[in-house]
């Protein structure tokens, strides 16, 4: 089993519990050991993929910004372990016994209080959700844990140059001369390691890009060209297919979001 990979409009934090699993986050490969606990910014992109049919479990939670801003204090930010790193960096930390104990008995709890209607439930949820943050927030400023990053060389250097020429014109002929290797065995390559192939891929990195574009207040023309799209319809098209929604519906949810 795998996924392709993705990102969400909000902040995920995923601790893996057993399975025989590698998970992809930018241009990072890493096996996960039962306690790994990782944080998911929106803008990172990852997948999972099981190596074999062992069972597979493990525990997601996704908020939103405005949520966690919520929670939070001036003196207590709660997104600080998915805002304060650089992009596709430092996003995994081990989880001791006694840790790892403390997650799932909070999961729990949350658990139960959000299949409840009883009285009080709502708020019951807010502070286990917050308890957890806090939790994760405290573990990974004091974390000294380094997992290492099995990605294949070719693969990241691809990711890499994909990331650098985005808003190039970006084709099989350019990656060979770039890696002085055969095309069709840099997509084979990057296929089996990603789920996508290198079309999609760039695709979906352009389309992230015009999202970041929109969010800081581009016109939907100047993120449009600014991301690597020659053609405007095209954009519209590939942005409104991928995001679910098109480019001026999503720059003013944004703008709302950011005015509440």
């Amino acid at each position: 089993m795998g996924t392709f990979y993705h990102q969400h409009e909000a902040y995920e934090f995923y601790l893996f519990l057993r399975g025989n699993v590698n998970f992809y986050i930018e241009n990072s490969c890493f096996r996960l050991e039962p306690g790994d606990l990782l944080v998911i910014h929106p803008d990172e992109m990852h997948r999972s993929f099981s190596l074999d049919d062992s069972e597979y479990e493990r525990i997601t939670i996704n908020l939103q910004k405005s949520y966690l801003n919520s929670l939070s204090t001036s003196s207590t930010n709660l997104s600080d372990c998915f805002d304060n790193r650089p992009k596709g960096k430092g996003n995994i930390v081990h989880l001791d016994e006694s840790r790892r104990k403390q997650f799932l008995q909070i999961a729990n709890h949350l658990e139960d209080v959000i299949a409840s209607d009883a009285y009080g439930s709502d708020v019951l949820a807010n502070s286990y959700i917050a308890q957890l943050l806090v939790l994760t927030n405290a573990v990974f400023k004091n974390a000294d844990f380094t997992l290492r990053d099995i990605m294949p060389e070719l693969v990241r250097k691809t990711m890499d140059y994909i990331e650098s020429n985005l808003s190039q014109n970006i084709s099989l002929e350019h990656l060979s001369a770039a890696f002085y290797l055969n095309s069709t065995y840099i997509s084979r390559q990057f296929k089996k390691h990603t789920g996508l192939t290198l079309r999609s891929y760039i695709l979906e990195r352009r389309i992230s890009l015009a999202k970041s574009y929109l969010r800081e207040g581009f016109s939907i023309t100047e993120a449009c060209f600014q991301s690597g799209f020659s053609d405007y319809a095209n954009f519209i098209r590939s942005f409104t297919k991928i995001a679910g929604i098109s480019p001026g519906k999503f720059a003013k949810k944004k703008e709302q979001t950011f005015r509440s």
